[in-house]
């Protein structure tokens, strides 16, 4: 262990050199990684940020492509073969079709590569031609990061933490009372742990389903090739030792193993890399599923922003050898399923639910900002009349039978602290509103030449992430 760390060290440092060394003869890169969770709309803002780069028409807010700086983009293959690609065309052919369809959503990790070919506006522009900057966009599920806190954890410390969080929660009580009828000082019994291990990810399922945020371990969810395998066959169980060959030994050591071979590789070789992060946020969503749900995504937040301060944990300090993701954009999705009235609202909420994660990546020296998004408007705005007065809706197509319906959300608090307050304080439901939500499938789309498709601040939020590089 004490060896391969120090050859890691010494690889490490020697990359550095040599990409110190070559970065004045070699096109910039900048690494984008795009994270969020499930269902906060990474693929689709994927989609939508590379077609409007490809056809700029829609982008005003970011500089270089209102200025013509951004001369042609194209896609190229990505750098990293062991990466699956993204499946871009798949999923604008999805998005664009006569009958549009949401594509699937993000259940691993994938890159792509956007090539855009940049005139230099500088004073020495005139003596200079176009230059490549490629973009390199990395989709990952936001579940891997709540992970980040297991590498601080024991076994005992994460089972104490996660029996705490089960009790209320969906399925939370099914867990806890299989819990209560097993020993886990007896001999390992394998159907034993079986039983607990689909137990508890029912338990994760069940509470994601409801609105929770913290459902880790985050390949609980997402298992892919590694479905049924040991390292993802443990949970929870009270207590802080137990003997050789027993039923808790047992699931301790699947424990670190996950540690191990899953949460380290994942930073090591993808997300130490990354230059600059967007982080999806699905912030109506979880003011629908009520206080519990709000708090628990205030709390997964701050928790995915730690793993932007490596000096907390000295495996992080070792992986990023001086390097740190430069801007952390903090989007909230689904601005089109409200009027452009209530955004700053919306945006208001978001800033504050993700105070404690904000504050940490400043910490860290990253520059940061907060926006409302729609990576690809869905809806149109209407007013019509209510017997209180004229209602500021939107109206769009319903993604369960294909009808146009108009719908209000609900009035957003002006002070998010009339949201986030009883969210602290363990209310069970809002005491003075009720907020809505709506699934619209996406609307079928004629676009003009030259232009991407519709969104909302998609353009600002590219300027953020990327103007300063290009």
């Amino acid at each position: 262990m004490v060896l391969s760390t120090i050859a890691d060290q010494i690889a490490r440092s020697v990359e550095g050199v040599a990409d110190t060394l070559a970065a004045p003869f070699s096109e910039p890169v900048i690494r984008l990684g795009v994270t969020g969770l499930s269902r906060a709309g990474k693929t689709v803002f994927i989609t939508s940020l590379v077609a409007n780069l490809m056809d700029r028409g829609r982008m005003p807010q970011l500089a270089a492509a209102a200025n013509g700086a951004i001369r042609t983009a194209y896609l190229q293959p990505q750098p990293d073969d062991t990466v699956p690609r993204f499946a871009y065309e798949d999923h604008l052919a999805r998005l664009t079709a006569t009958d549009p369809r949401w594509p699937e959503g993000t259940n691993t990790i994938s890159e792509l590569r956007l090539s855009l070919r940049v005139q230099s506006s500088g004073l020495l522009s005139g003596l200079s031609g176009p230059r490549t900057v490629h973009i390199d966009i990395v989709d990952y599920p936001g579940e891997w990061l709540l992970d980040l806190g297991l590498l601080d954890q024991s076994y005992a410390d994460w089972s104490a933490a996660a029996l705490k969080r089960a009790a209320g929660r969906p399925s939370g009580d099914e867990y806890l009372a299989l819990v209560a009828g097993v020993d886990p000082i007896a001999k390992l019994d394998e159907p034993d742990a079986q039983a607990l291990a689909h137990s508890y990810t029912a338990h994760l399922r069940a509470s994601r389903e409801a609105g929770f945020s913290d459902c880790s371990p985050g390949r609980f969810l997402l298992p892919g090739d590694l479905a049924g395998s040991p390292v993802l066959t443990f949970a929870p169980l009270p207590g802080n030792s137990f003997p050789r060959g027993s039923l808790g030994r047992e699931l301790e050591r699947r424990f670190e193993s996950y540690k191990r071979n899953i949460v380290r590789p994942f930073f090591k070789d993808h997300f130490a890399k990354i230059d600059r992060q967007i982080v999806l946020v699905d912030v109506l969503g979880a003011i629908h599923a009520g206080p519990a749900a709000l708090d628990d995504l205030r709390e997964a937040m701050a928790r995915i922003l730690g793993a932007f301060r490596p000096g907390r944990n000295a495996f992080l300090a070792r992986i990023f050898q001086g390097r740190q993701v430069e801007k952390i954009l903090f989007a909230a999705t689904k601005a089109d399923h409200l009027h452009h009235s209530q955004h700053p609202q919306l945006t208001a909420i978001t800033e504050a639910l993700l105070r404690d994660a904000k504050d940490r990546a400043d910490f860290a020296g990253a520059k940061t900002a907060a926006m409302s998004i729609a990576a690809l408007r869905t809806t149109v705005e209407q007013t019509v009349e209510h017997k209180e007065g004229p209602l500021d809706v939107v109206r769009g197509r319903l993604l369960e039978n294909g009808k146009q319906a108009a719908f209000y959300p609900g009035k957003l608090p002006s002070d998010p602290s009339h949201l986030l307050a009883p969210a602290r304080e363990g209310s069970e439901n809002w005491l003075d509103a009720d907020y809505s939500i709506m699934n619209f499938a996406p609307a079928p789309l004629t676009l003009r030449p030259g232009d991407g498709p519709p969104h909302i601040r998609l353009d600002k939020a590219a300027q953020f992430l990327l103007g300063d590089r290009l």
